[in-house]
């Protein structure tokens, strides 16, 4: 059998597939943040490794000795190291998880004034630092071991930035990178500009080492590019990759309309052939999902029912009808023939004339009375009851008994069938009376139940009459199909017993017999 998924599972696929392609757009825009965050905190450290690098050259070059700067401990020095060592290969700023600090205090006066071989060394440096600033854009400062501006790519020369914590941890042997939020007074530039203008700035400290001792520190801080600016500056890829993700989503959509749109347009089509009156509907060919592959089965198989029933019902219509002319037309021949010759009948002319009119009358109420038990079967609902068959055949046959009628009863203690009892007995009763209808008062009647290795019931009810011809055999259960027709029957009591048992799952079938009759009723476990 050809594999289709479940509509259920195709909408769940969609939907997870549409998931997937918003969260990693949000992983792809935050990993992107978080990249170009990094890429400017890289970058700043490489920065900060060259000036201090160009600061510790230009302390020795003014003659500072090997007492200059203050000393850390073996344990600061290790851990300052080692901290060195990793802000070289590994940037650590997070924008989920790292703090997003207040603005940068002001600077502030010092407390003591710088010594001369910071401010020396701090001169030498300053014409790189400005040369850098436009190309760099970072805002560069050189403190000495106090915390003291001695070097810059713009202001604060000569004022203290010790009271701010990256610088702080700095000139205790710390690499610091943490982030501040941007105070600006100036206007956003251009937006295609290779400025600035989001809300966060990354700022870098890095203490000068030289001999065990902090000379001082380098701190930068620039603001990083923004996601708009990066896209801006990658428009073009970007519009491809939209180019392809629109051509994505156009294939899920083409693939949710082979799915489900598709299929659920044959299936209005199918629908409203069964509505127009076509008999053969056949399922649709591609119906996408297995639930409409179902839906579209059930349609045929109901259009095939109701053009079964259909023609059921045209049939049994005709059946009905040539049922009832023939003792109508009795009827009104009698009654013409009483209307013009009354007056000529004598009393037992008059008196056979009346008789028949009332076998006529009371074949018509038979009739009524027969077809109102079929329609009342061809209605009947189905029960979970259970029935004791011993208990309940042995009721059906006493009353036979009582009625003069030779019937026999054998059944399993604990043979049960799923039926009302007052169906199983209406079924039983019928096939009594068909037998001894069809047999005669001598008849002998033998009800046998039996239960199957599978745990089905099968009640056989025989009689030791004339039997069925075989021509006869296979209009039995037809409607209006009688042999006894002079005897009052009426062809309905085996259409009625196959409707009720039909409703309740079981069957009835003509089964072979050396003598009789034997109509055989199965219910499967």
């Amino acid at each position: 059998m050809r594999f289709r998924p479940r509509l259920r599972t195709l909408l769940l696929a969609l939907s997870l597939l549409t998931f997937a392609l918003s969260w990693a757009g949000l992983i792809v825009l935050r990993v992107y943040d978080n990249q170009l965050l990094r890429q400017t905190e890289s970058e700043l450290l490489a920065e900060a490794g060259f000036v201090a690098g160009a600061y510790r050259e230009a302390l020795r070059a003014e003659g500072a000795g090997e007492g200059y700067g203050a000393a850390l401990t073996p344990a600061a020095l290790v851990a300052a190291s080692s901290s060195v060592a990793l802000a070289a290969t590994r940037p650590r700023l997070d924008l989920g998880s790292d703090q997003v600090r207040p603005g940068a205090e002001p600077a502030r006066p010092p407390s003591t004034p710088p010594d001369a071989w910071a401010l020396a060394a701090g001169r030498r440096v300053t014409p790189v630092l400005s040369a850098a600033k436009p190309i760099a854009l970072s805002g560069i400062r050189v403190v000495n071991a106090d915390g003291t501006v001695v070097a810059s790519s713009g202001e604060e020369l000569g004022q203290s930035l010790a009271h701010r914590e990256e610088v702080r941890r700095a000139l205790a042997g710390e690499v610091v990178s943490l982030m501040r939020r941007r105070v600006s007074d100036h206007p956003n530039p251009p937006y295609q500009s290779a400025s600035r203008e989001t809300g966060v700035r990354v700022f870098v400290a890095m203490p000068v080492i030289e001999a065990g001792r902090v000379d001082g520190a380098v701190v930068l801080s620039r603001t990083p590019m923004t996601l708009g600016k990066a896209f801006y500056q990658d428009r073009y890829t970007l519009l491809v990759t939209a180019l392809v993700l629109l051509a994505v989503i156009s294939l899920v959509a083409l693939l949710a309309a082979a799915f489900v749109a598709r299929p659920v347009r044959a299936l209005i089509a199918q629908t409203r052939a069964i509505g127009e009156g076509a008999s053969a509907v056949a399922p649709i060919a591609h119906p996408g999902t297995r639930e409409i592959a179902q839906l579209s089965e059930a349609f045929a198989r109901m259009a095939k029912l109701l053009d079964q029933r259909g023609q059921y019902i045209r049939a049994f219509a005709a059946s009905v009808s040539h049922e009832f002319k023939t003792p109508l037309a009795a009827i009104r021949g009698t009654v013409e023939l009483l209307r013009e010759h009354l007056g000529s009948m004598d009393d037992a002319q008059r008196q056979r004339f009346l008789d028949n009119l009332d076998a006529d009358a009371a074949r018509l109420d038979r009739l009524v009375r027969r077809l109102l038990d079929l329609a009342r079967a061809d209605v009947a609902q189905p029960t979970r009851e259970r029935v004791a068959l011993g208990t309940a055949l042995e009721a059906v046959a006493a009353r036979a008994r009582a009625e003069g009628r030779a019937v026999t009863v054998a059944a399993p203690a604990d043979a049960q069938l799923t039926m009302a009892p007052a169906t199983l007995e209406a079924v039983l009763e019928n096939l009594i009376d068909n037998a001894f209808q069809h047999g005669g008062p001598d008849v002998h009647v033998a009800i046998e139940a039996r239960q199957d290795a599978d745990g089905g019931v099968e009640v056989a009810v025989s009689d030791d009459g004339p039997g069925i011809s075989a021509a006869n055999a296979v209009q039995v259960f037809e409607p209006f199909f009688t042999t006894s027709r002079d005897r009052g029957g009426t062809g309905l009591g085996l259409t009625i017993v196959r409707a009720l048992l039909h409703a309740h799952d079981a069957t009835i079938a003509l089964a072979p017999a050396e003598r009789g009759a034997t109509l055989v009723v199965r219910q499967k476990a």
